[in-house]
């Protein structure tokens, strides 16, 4: 089964859009619970760092992670297909 590689990207996209901002929200609504979150996914001690988040900023984040993650996406879908003939 092929995939439509312009749609595969486009849910990948999205997805990321949706978890980008739940994720910007949380950081702005309890910082120091989310700092030791991410600390703790990447095994660090992150607690003397903080956050610097701006509207503007996290706008970019968001648009950023929508282009890397549609264009992802989209390459993973046109090798899978590639890889099927």
């Amino acid at each position: 089964m092929k995939l439509h590689a312009m749609k595969f990207g486009l849910a990948c996209s999205v997805s990321a859009s949706v978890l980008w901002v739940i994720c910007s929200i949380l950081v702005a609504l309890i910082p120091s619970m989310m700092l030791s979150i991410s600390g703790d996914m990447v095994h660090m001690q992150l607690q003397d760092m903080g956050w610097h988040l701006t509207l503007v900023g996290a706008l970019w984040g968001l648009v950023a992670w929508a282009v890397v993650t549609g264009f992802t996406g989209w390459l993973i879908a046109a090798i899978y297909n590639r890889l099927l003939n």
